[in-house]
């Protein structure tokens, strides 16, 4: 286990605390973090698996209209906000490490057209939890998740947020390898 849950549990950490490490896990949605604050932490909340359990159950239980708000702030993959260097820090982090800061002027356009045509689709942006993957594949899976129906996308992209927080807890030194 990392040693930062071992020296600093988060069921002893205050409320602040609690959120400022953990908050981000979920892009742009610390609410998480908080509800999972507020619900009283035990001791399963310091060790990752457990916490990112509960994190889950979170969101499974927030119900639909929070569970879009989460879909929505994640933003496009190797989009204008990216370019215009708007991403948050973990999302720039993740991106990168793909190489989608480094997309050909064709690839960037055909981002921008499955960017484009997921969202009016979709009503939420393309989420993919993209550490290890390469721009490559990273196309061919939007080139064919953008052909999903709509109520398998949406579980798709919650499996996929789900991803995420886990990478951005071991990102932190939380998981074992």
């Amino acid at each position: 286990m990392g040693s930062f849950l071992r020296w600093n549990p988060p069921s002893g950490m205050d409320r602040a605390t609690f959120i400022s490490v953990f908050g981000g896990l979920y892009e742009q949605s610390s609410w998480i973090a908080a509800s999972v604050w507020d619900q009283g932490l035990s001791q399963s909340a310091d060790h990752a698996d457990g916490l990112l359990r509960w994190m889950k159950q979170v969101v499974e239980e927030a119900g639909s209209g929070p569970q879009w708000a989460l879909l929505r702030a994640h933003p496009d993959l190797a989009g204008r906000v990216a370019r215009a260097g708007g991403l948050t820090d973990a999302s720039r982090d993740e991106q990168a490490g793909a190489g989608l800061d480094e997309c050909s002027e064709a690839e960037f356009d055909a981002f921008q057209e499955l960017n484009s045509r997921y969202t009016q689709k979709f009503a939420f942006p393309f989420i993919m939890a993209v550490k290890g993957s390469q721009r490559a594949t990273i196309l061919e899976t939007f080139r064919r998740r953008v052909e999903n129906e709509p109520d398998t996308e949406f579980g798709i992209a919650m499996d996929q947020v789900h991803c995420i927080a886990r990478y951005r807890l071991e990102a932190l030194g939380e998981c074992e390898d």
